[in-house]
Order: structure tokens, then sequence, then C-alpha cells
């Protein structure tokens, strides 16, 4: 199953079963007509900036957009099961994707956090640009190096390394110089 093309089809879902227009979830969510038309159209992979504001639009979790179980006693997740993937882009116009998500937690209902290990591919590119969301976000580097931009500083974070931030503050992150990364990220949206 191709997971990109679910996203746009439960925001347009979710909006719809709402009874909220494009341009109202536009205008509450802060983000463009266009955009939202682009993500629900899957032409756009959004990244979790839009996609977390989208949802607090909407009153859903962020993970309503990446399952469809109800689990509510522990998830888990075995590795040889671990093959479903959604991708994110970066916030720029030329790469369509640069993170392939692994969701550790998928089938858990009703969950406040959500687990992900992350593939984060090379990019060569120099300049990005930040966003922010209500929520916090931890950060452990699996394998590669990470650069972490965060308000006005930048942290490189090697295997072994980890961060843990407020979602408000500005902030990309990347794989450094061109080499791919693997991290393991929790991200906490309150609804």
């Amino acid at each position: 199953m191709d997971t990109s093309k679910v996203v746009g089809e439960k925001i347009k879902s979710l909006r719809e079963s709402k009874q909220i227009s494009v341009e109202e979830l536009a205008q509450r969510s802060g983000l463009s007509t266009e955009q939202i038309e682009r993500i629900e159209k899957n032409i756009d992979l959004p990244s979790l900036a839009p996609l977390i504001k989208i949802a607090r639009v909407l009153g859903v979790r962020l993970g309503t957009f990446l399952d469809d179980n109800t689990e509510l006693g522990p998830a888990v997740c075995r590795k040889a099961d671990a093959t479903d993937t959604i991708s994110f882009s970066n916030n720029t116009t030329q790469s369509r994707k640069h993170m392939q998500y692994h969701s550790l937690a998928k089938s858990k209902a009703d969950r406040h956090m959500e687990p992900f290990v992350i593939e984060v591919e090379a990019s060569a590119q120099e300049q990005f640009v930040l966003s922010s969301h209500e929520g916090e976000e931890f950060i452990f580097v699996m394998s590669g190096t990470m650069e972490i931009n965060y308000g006005k500083t930048t942290y490189l974070l090697e295997a072994g390394d980890s961060i843990y931030y407020d979602s408000i503050v500005p902030h990309h992150v990347h794989a450094y110089k061109d080499e791919p990364a693997k991290i393991l990220a929790v991200i906490y949206t309150p609804t």
C-alpha cells in the first residue's frame, strides 16, 4: 500500500466529515488553500509541522493520519512486521521526500506520543526552512550524524546522542553532510 496517498485521503475525509471547507482549514491552520488542496490530492507530501497544524484544527492526533487500528492494550511492533512506512518532505519545493517514517505504535489507540524509527536520506542542501508546532520531540541517533537547527543554535548529534526539545521553537532536523542517518524519534503533540 502507498501510505503517502493515505495521508491526503484521510485529511480530506476528516475535513469533510467535520464539515470544514478547504478555505476554513487553511485559515485556521495558517496554511494556504493551495497547500491544503495539494496535500489532499497527494501532490505534495507535507512536513510534520503542517500535518500537526492540520491535526489540531481537525481535533485529531497526528497518528490518526497514519493508522486505522484501535488496540487498547499495549502495542507490540515486531521488526519483521515494521515494513509500512510513510514519507515526509523537508519543506523544500525541489524535494518530494527526505524521511521514511516507520511507526512503532500505529496499532495503539488513544496514544499521546508518536514513536518512529526514521531513515533520513542524504541531502546536499545547505539552507533549511525552520518550522514550529505545539508539542515536544525526542530524537536518539541510531546511526550517522544528524544536524538539528533549533532557534539560532545548531546541534550536531552522532550515533548514541539524543536531544529533547520544545517543538514550538522553530527547528529543522536533517542528515549532516550529505550522509544518510537513522534515528528514533518520539513526537508529542497536544490535541
